[in-house]
């Protein structure tokens, strides 16, 4: 069992949580996720590793309440335990040798982003970070962010934390000011990171993504969460989640990751209703 050693809500949406699994403490990496059941009932879902500590033996994870497992994960409270947490898998980040580098993320994004932040930082790299956001109530990571980065820019699309305008504004400007960067690493939303690829395509900067499409085993077989990149089938599970932001087929990940929509809804609408006869 992997014991809740704290949890925080870091907005109406977003909860953190620290997981005793010192197993993947020790291996996890910037870049990499695990996929945990809350208990032997539940489904598997895949969440990025935002963060971990070693000697302590945890790992953090942020998520967003989507689905029915997001929110009956936060439900749960310190103390409490998950019956799996299989990890680290995917492949790690490359972030030797980049010395500047722009780190843009959208919304709940921005958990995923900051882990690579805090490498960069650590190796010494210079790096700009803008987080992007709905509103100001749904700003996360903002203390953390500014520990790690060089400059940090926060932006929200209706200007409530008096930044208004789209994490491709501020990077374009960046950019057209002379920032010369090695690589730009870009999480968050599909539309999102397409908008930033497609931005620093003709700059002919190299561009990193992260993708999270449907996901099931989480080690290749199952073959649900392929994309398309530089025109092969690539499994984001075992050959990512991290790619060549120019080279992946975002309409296709979009589109297949609007699959079960309906069923997610579904689901959702039961587990409350289950939720309001409990209640009653």
């Amino acid at each position: 069992m992997y014991r809740i050693v704290k949890k925080r809500v870091l907005n109406p949406s977003v909860v953190l949580m620290e997981i005793e699994a010192p197993m993947v403490a020790r291996k996890a990496e910037p870049g990499q996720f695990i996929i945990l059941r809350i208990d032997e009932f539940g489904e598997r879902i895949p969440l990025t590793v935002a963060d971990f500590d070693r000697e302590k033996g945890t790992v953090t994870i942020i998520f967003q309440l989507v689905g029915t497992t997001t929110k009956q994960l936060s439900a749960l409270e310190e103390g409490d335990a998950l019956v799996d947490f299989v990890g680290p898998l995917g492949v790690a980040s490359h972030l030797e040798g980049l010395k500047k580098v722009a780190v843009v993320g959208g919304g709940v994004g921005c958990a995923i982003a900051y882990p690579q932040a805090k490498k960069l930082h650590a190796l010494g790299a210079q790096v700009d970070v803008i987080a992007g956001f709905r509103n100001r109530e749904l700003i996360i990571l903002e203390e953390e962010f500014a520990k790690v980065a060089t400059r940090f820019f926060c932006t929200t699309d209706d200007g409530s934390n008096g930044n208004k305008g789209f994490v491709t504004d501020v990077l374009r400007g960046l950019i057209e000011e002379g920032a010369a960067y090695d690589a730009v690493i870009a999480i968050g939303p599909l539309v999102m990171m397409r908008a930033v690829s497609e931005l620093t395509r003709p700059y002919g900067i190299r561009t990193v993504v992260s993708m999270n499409p449907i996901m099931i085993d989480g080690t290749g077989m199952c073959g649900g969460c392929r994309l398309t990149v530089g025109g092969e089938t690539k499994f984001a599970c075992v050959d990512g989640p991290e790619f060549d932001g120019h080279q992946v087929d975002f309409d296709e990940a979009i589109r297949r990751g609007r699959v079960f929509a309906s069923q997610e809804k579904e689901s959702l609408r039961e587990h409350e209703c289950r939720l309001m006869k409990g209640v009653q």
